[in-house]
């Protein structure tokens, strides 16, 4: 194995790792997404809630 054909293959090794990392950062990305959207949806419509959550009129 030449030098180049060295660097390329540690470049593409790296590419994929990156490629992974990226994919991986989305997946949790994704979950904290779902979480905070279900998490809010319990609170604003829950029976043993105080209150339920109302957005008060715009020109208010």
């Amino acid at each position: 194995m030449t030098e180049q054909d060295n660097a390329n293959s540690e470049r593409e090794e790296i590419a994929a790792r990156v490629a992974r990392f990226k994919a991986t950062q989305e997946k949790f990305k994704r979950a904290r997404d779902e979480y905070f959207v279900t998490t809010l949806e319990k609170a604003r419509y829950s029976e043993n809630a105080p209150h339920a959550f109302e957005r008060p009129p715009f020109w208010s």
